[in-house]
C-alpha cells in the first residue's frame, strides 16, 4: 500500500445499527481499520479497553484535550467522546482506509479536515422502530432511552450534510448497499 487511505465515517442515532454495520465492513475489507475512539463513559458488559473504546476517566480525557491529542471530541449524553489523532494519521499514511462511528458534531469537524472522506448518515425506518431497537439492547434505563430518542431528533437535522443517507430498514440490505458504495469510492472506474 502506498496511496494514502480514506476516512469512512458512519453517523446516526443510537440504536440505528452502526456497530453491526461497522463489523460487517471490517469483515469484508482487509484494507479498512476501525478507529477506536476514546470515551469517559463506563464500560458496558463485554467491552474491553482498547477494543471498543479507549476508556478514560474524565480528568484523563481533559488532559488529552489540553495536550492536543484529539482530532475532534464532543460531549454526548454527558460523557466525553473523541478521536485520537495519532492512530488515524499513521494508518491513513500507511494506505489503510479508517472507519469511524462518530456523532454529527464530530463528523462536521472531520468533513473540514478530511473532505475526501466517505460520509454516511444511517437513519432508522421510523421512531417506533428506533425505540424498539434501543429497548432490545437492554443496556439502559427508560430515562436514558428517552434522552437518546430526543437526541436522535436533533441528529436527524444534520443528515443532509452527508454524501450518503442510508435507511436501515433491513440490515442485510443496508450492509450490501454500504459495501457497494465503499467499493466504488475506494476503487473508482
Amino acid at each position: 500500500m502506498n496511496k494514502r487511505g480514506r476516512l469512512i465515517v458512519l453517523s446516526g442515532p443510537s440504536g440505528v445499527g452502526k456497530t453491526t454495520i461497522c463489523k460487517k465492513i471490517l469483515e469484508n475489507h482487509s484494507d479498512v481499520l476501525y478507529s477506536i475512539s476514546a470515551t469517559s463513559r463506563a464500560k458496558r458488559r463485554g467491552e474491553k479497553n482498547g477494543r471498543e473504546y479507549i476508556f478514560l476517566q474524565e480528568k484523563e480525557f481533559k488532559e488529552w484535550i489540553d495536550n492536543g491529542l484529539f482530532i475532534e471530541y464532543a460531549v454526548v449524553h454527558a460523557k466525553f467522546y473523541g478521536t485520537p489523532k495519532q492512530y488515524l494519521e499513521e494508518n491513513l499514511d500507511k494506505g489503510y482506509h479508517v472507519l469511524m462511528d462518530v456523532d454529527v458534531k464530530g463528523a462536521k469537524i472531520l468533513m473540514k479536515s478530511y473532505p475526501d472522506g466517505i460520509y454516511f448518515f444511517i437513519v432508522p425506518p421510523d421512531f417506533v422502530e428506533l425505540e424498539k431497537r434501543l429497548l432490545k439492547r437492554n443496556t439502559e434505563k427508560n430515562e436514558a432511552i428517552k434522552n437518546r430518542l430526543a437526541r436522535a431528533l436533533e441528529e436527524l437535522k444534520y443528515k443532509d450534510d452527508y454524501k450518503y443517507i442510508i435507511e436501515n430498514r433491513v440490515l442485510e440490505e443496508t450492509i450490501k448497499q454500504i459495501l457497494s458504495i465503499i467499493e466504488k469510492e475506494i476503487n473508482p472506474g
